[in-house]
């Protein structure tokens, strides 16, 4: 349909990333991308690629938002027996959608460690450079989205302790009873001892990325970023774009060491150097300490100090255990749940999102969210029609000038082969064996959708 085909009183409409959620708005327009604000869905032409993952828009639907019709947040704090949702991020909003869709009418919390507002996590390590503040990440409010659901939100207020036996989750505002309880407590920053916590940034939620924002605002800073896995490198190239002068520390030799080949790893540095990027491959921290005059030193177990004005964190994620070991849910590396129904343990607690693990691994994507919100709602209420189904997702490295896409999970004893390359894109292949388990893709057409 062309643009003179649209009547000029149609409302604006919305489109959501199936394989990363972000959010297309045909008013907004996506500028960065070449599409004017005012630019309808239509009218995007077919190779236009998703600003985050790199899928084309084939791989958009219609964004709706679930309405429930209520009058006001309940005022109080309402102990009553109901669902209990506990975490306010992709995973728990997810959630409180699936189970709207299914039951317009049972009652449900979500208890959230801080303010619950809805945004996209995956924009934060491009958000630099766009030029991007906390109120433009923010899509609606945690009362805004409550009130449109439904549910009882009951902000900043922390999960301390779990009673199956009781069916009672303890939280710092006092216990709260449930007939069924889903985690979603997402995954936190795994911080070493060399770096305190007090003079290192963690990049994993809004309010952390926004004071990190607001530091590197006013002009050129020294960032010196420690962990060179997917977050390290997008964060160090969204902060070059944005004029910083950028470190990046691994103690691998070469960035993405656990998933990519030497081959795709060497064309990865040498893209991140031509951003003005410093890479140290095969360096360890040995501490972080402060000037009086507030700048940094990241001293190395070998070779000289750096001094920068700001250092960043970016050394992994791990599952909290708490609740877990205090329940005796099983545990590994993630609350251990079912693959299809995504229920623990115990046959009243369901998880999902990044404080899972699935066969022992944990599950740390944005993509399969979706699809276990929906299955457990479908559990929760005794529906068989859903069950998830668990596919290794496909691994993007949002790098702009060198992007990844990774289908398969690498292991260890794999032998690469190389398919194609140029000096634009290097494809390849890992078998063990005679089995294919894994192909990369790596350079600038590599956000192309893959074979």
């Amino acid at each position: 349909m062309s643009k003179q085909a649209f009547d000029k009183s149609m409302p604006w409409r919305q489109y959501i990333c199936l394989a990363c959620g972000l959010i297309y708005d045909e008013e907004l327009g996506d500028p960065d991308s070449g599409l004017a604000p005012g630019t309808r869905f239509e009218d995007i032409p077919d190779d236009w690629e998703c600003p985050l993952c790199g899928v084309t828009k084939t791989d958009f639907e219609l964004f709706e938002r679930q309405e429930i019709p209520v009058s006001d947040q309940p005022m109080q704090f309402n102990r009553e027996p109901g669902i209990v949702v506990v975490g306010a991020g992709v995973a728990g909003w997810s959630t409180v959608e699936a189970l709207r869709t299914l039951n317009p009418t049972v009652p449900i919390t979500l208890v959230s460690a801080c303010n619950g507002d809805l945004y996209h996590k995956p924009e934060l390590s491009v958000a630099i450079s766009r030029g991007s503040d906390k109120s433009a990440l923010i899509r609606e409010t945690g009362y805004e989205a409550a009130h449109r659901l439904g549910v009882q939100l009951i902000a900043d207020t922390f999960a301390v302790g779990l009673s199956p036996a009781l069916r009672q989750l303890r939280t710092s505002r006092g216990p709260l009873n449930y007939t069924q309880l889903v985690l979603a407590q997402g995954a936190k920053p795994v911080l070493p001892p060399q770096l305190p916590p007090s003079l290192c940034w963690r990049v994993n939620e809004l309010a952390g990325w926004s004071g990190l924002q607001q530091a590197l605002a006013g002009g050129s800073k020294a960032v010196a970023i420690v962990g060179a896995g997917m977050i390290g490198c997008e964060l160090a190239e969204d902060f070059a774009h944005a004029g910083h002068k950028v470190t990046l520390l691994d103690r691998n030799t070469s960035p993405l060491a656990g998933l990519l080949p030497e081959e795709a790893s060497s064309r990865l540095v040498k893209s991140l150097t031509s951003l003005g990027i410093t890479y140290h491959g095969g360096v360890d921290v040995a501490g972080v300490k402060e000037r009086e005059s507030g700048k940094r030193i990241v001293e190395l177990k070998a070779g000289p100090s750096i001094e920068v004005d700001h250092v960043v964190a970016a050394t992994g994620l791990s599952t909290d255990n708490r609740l877990a070991l205090q329940a005796n849910l099983r545990f590994e590396s993630g609350l251990a749940v079912d693959p299809k129904t995504l229920c623990t343990s115990d046959p009243n607690i369901y998880a999902l999102g990044d404080c899972i693990s699935i066969d022992g691994m944990p599950c740390r994507f944005i993509e399969p969210i979706k699809h276990q919100a929906q299955a457990i709602a479908h559990a929760i209420f005794g529906l068989d029609t859903v069950k998830y189904q668990h596919t290794q997702p496909v691994i993007r490295l949002k790098t702009r000038a060198m992007p990844v896409i990774l289908h398969g999970r690498p292991v260890a004893e794999g032998t690469w082969r190389i398919i194609s390359q140029d000096a634009n894109e290097l494809v390849m292949e890992q078998y063990l064996g005679s089995q294919k388990i894994s192909q990369m893709k790596i350079g600038t057409s590599a956000q192309s959708r893959a074979a």
